[in-house]
């Protein structure tokens, strides 16, 4: 295989190719594999004809897609997959810390107050992970040792391991009012954009708690403000905002309900240590004539 790395290549990435006796070539040279790991004007123009695969760097691909660069005649791959483990973590990870009201612990804190104040942990509670793919599936293992009841939300509706039930995410509704917490690991897309609204944060219990590692616009950023300030639930944990970067003078910065990581749920050298071996199944996949393991529907967007 033959394999050009745009905008700019991971030398990891180059190295796991090459040690697996691939040839690392200039687009113009005619490749076999794009890597790609760019925004949508870092796309080529035009693929090069002896290109018949597409490797995104990334899992999330709408930016890609809402551009219309994707809309080629080749297979495209995306990243799913590879950061299963360390999303997983930091999803829960900022869950206990808005539980534990960690932001809210200052030299001033009191602690009577602030135990009051908690709602305990994942005592008689219930998670939704809403999303619940390789990362979900991977944070309901995490989930275990601590108890809670799992649902879980997938686009099929199609029984999920570790969960008491599974629910599409056409008939999810119910889900609001039920669960206490809910992590946001789906894809962005038409029907997932602001999946999380005014509406849906007003049927939450106020003890709710809301993580996104998923795509900012999962959730509409007003609406979860407003139900922060209100009242209507009790905390949020962001990994990933809409705008991101959040401004600096945005209200959610100083509420101490509300956890902000810098969207690092997605380690970089993690990714770039995995996506050779990543490239090197969709490529071998792609030699035999079977499924990709990570083949997109561009229709779709993921």
């Amino acid at each position: 295989m033959k394999f050009a790395f745009l905008p700019k290549p991971w030398d990891a990435v180059v190295d796991d190719l090459t040690d697996h006796g691939h040839t690392f070539v200039d687009l113009d040279e005619s490749p076999d594999v794009l890597v790609f790991r760019g925004n949508p004007e870092d796309f080529p123009e035009e693929l090069p004809p002896s290109v018949k695969l597409v490797q995104v760097a990334y899992a999330g691909v709408e930016k890609l897609v809402e551009a219309g660069v994707l809309d080629v005649d080749v297979p495209v791959a995306n990243a799913a997959g590879i950061y299963d483990d360390t999303v997983a973590e930091a999803a829960l990870a900022l869950l206990l810390g808005v539980l534990h009201r960690h932001k809210a612990v200052t030299p001033q804190w009191n602690d009577r107050q602030l135990n009051e104040e908690t709602d305990y942990l994942f005592d008689n509670k219930k998670v939704a992970v809403i999303g619940a793919g390789g990362i979900g599936k991977m944070l309901i293992r995490f989930l275990e040792p601590f108890g809670p009841e799992i649902i879980a939300v997938n686009r099929s509706g199609n029984p999920v391991p570790g969960a008491k039930r599974t629910v599409a995410m056409s008939e999810a509704q119910d889900v609001w009012s039920e669960a206490d917490y809910f992590v946001l690991i789906a894809p962005l897309t038409k029907q997932t954009h602001h999946l999380v609204n005014a509406e849906v944060l007003r049927a939450m219990k106020p003890n709710a708690v809301v993580v996104n590692v998923g795509r900012g616009p999962l959730i509409d950023t007003e609406a979860l403000t407003k139900a922060l300030q209100d009242g209507t639930i009790a905390g949020a944990g962001l990994d990933v905002t809409d705008p991101e970067p959040l401004p600096e003078d945005h209200p959610l910065w100083q509420m101490d309900r509300c956890l902000i990581t810098p969207h690092t749920a997605n380690i970089p050298r993690y990714m770039q240590a995995r996506v050779g071996e990543l490239t090197r199944r969709n490529w071998e996949a792609l030699q035999e004539g079977r499924p990709l393991p990570t083949q997109i529907d561009v229709e779709e967007g993921y």
